[in-house]
């Protein structure tokens, strides 16, 4: 008989149709020869099916502009197939799950966590993703700050010469040439992101690094609450205070409307200080769909909604009950899922703003 073939990863991941340019958020499952995608987590038949037999994998994929965390998977049949996360570890998961695959069907191996294999990467080779993860941490990492230059105020940033120090004291480099170069691939794979004029134009190849070791050229990391302040034409200019807080957790959830009662795949931000669950389309824009106070609201698992009988909602639902005592039905693609964000937003109305 044959064996069913493993789930390895599932989730919300939106999808670039093949025919049309247009972007949907699809519920995508990885298996251990293929990725399928469907139009709901609780549709029984695929919509379309990827096997990853002959598949290459790029990532991060810089095809499309503004729209970050997209990675692309070209089937051995030549045809490029384009996803984007949520935000960028969520990306990373990903890929690394997706090239593990890719390996395992090559080699004629069965996808495994955890793997006996001797790695062959040489000592010095840096994992980005780790790298990045150090960087980003609140005690040991590179230090956010508020700094201003020309007329603008930019916040949750830190200055080139900042990553180069913090690459050197933590020993990741021998010296500051090699920090350019490190800092450089952290920038073109989207772990840093460059914040006004100077850092933009060499990013923008108009610099003989796309990297600068300077004190006036602004960085931040991607998924952090950056936002600049100031008469500017600037994409990235926020004045609302609603966007000052960090970001404490995101990723995409269902949401109920509040007037036709359907649902639909939303991305969510919930940020700190102030305390603020924003919500997008997960397909584009990078203008906020609404927004949720948190300060002193109420949030609680729910386990039955008659309007909801046609979705697979066991164990996932949970209800965000406002001060204003405005009622928000959300549904997280797994019971731990559920109870990770009830948690996060717990936690976040009763400190932040």
């Amino acid at each position: 008989m044959e064996r069913e073939p493993l789930r390895i990863r599932e989730g919300y991941l939106v999808k670039k149709g093949s025919m049309f340019n247009t972007w949907k958020p699809m519920w995508v499952v990885l298996l251990e020869d293929g990725i399928e995608f469907y139009k709901r987590k609780a549709d029984n038949s695929p919509k379309g099916m990827i096997p990853l037999k002959g598949s290459s994998i790029n990532s991060p994929c810089q095809d499309f502009g503004k729209r970050m965390f997209v990675f692309k998977l070209t089937a051995a049949k030549q045809q490029d197939h384009f996803f984007q996360a949520a935000y960028l570890e969520e990306r990373d998961a990903w890929v690394r799950d997706i090239k593990k695959a890719i390996h395992c069907i090559d080699g004629g191996q069965r996808f495994a966590r955890k793997s006996t294999r001797k790695s062959i990467r040489l000592p010095e080779t840096i994992n980005l993703s780790a790298l990045y993860l150090s960087m980003k941490d609140p005690e040991k990492g590179i230090k956010e700050l508020k700094l201003e230059k020309d007329k603008k105020v930019f916040n949750h940033c830190f200055t080139g010469t900042s990553v180069i120090d913090w690459l050197v004291s933590s020993n990741s480099i021998r010296n500051r040439k090699e920090g350019l170069m490190l800092a450089s691939s952290l920038l073109s794979e989207g772990y840093l992101q460059p914040a006004g004029d100077t850092s933009k134009a060499a990013a923008e190849g108009l610099s003989d690094t796309p990297f600068l070791d300077l004190s006036d050229a602004y960085y931040y990391f991607p998924d952090s609450g950056f936002f600049c302040e100031g008469n500017s034409s600037d994409d990235d200019v926020v004045l609302k205070e609603e966007f000052r807080g960090m970001v404490v957790k995101q990723g995409c959830l269902l949401k109920q409307g509040h007037r036709r009662k359907n649902w639909k795949v939303r991305k969510f931000v919930l940020r700190d200080d102030p305390a603020y669950l924003h919500y997008y389309d997960p397909a584009g824009g990078e203008e906020p769909l609404g927004a949720i106070h948190l300060r002193g609201c109420v949030v609680t698992a729910v386990e039955d909604m008659p309007d909801s009988k046609k979705y697979d909602v066991d164990n996932i639902l949970f209800e965000i009950i406002t001060a204003s005592e405005i009622h928000y039905y959300l549904q997280a693609a797994s019971s731990a899922e559920r109870t990770e964000w009830i948690k996060a937003i717990q936690t976040v109305s009763r400190t932040g703003k």
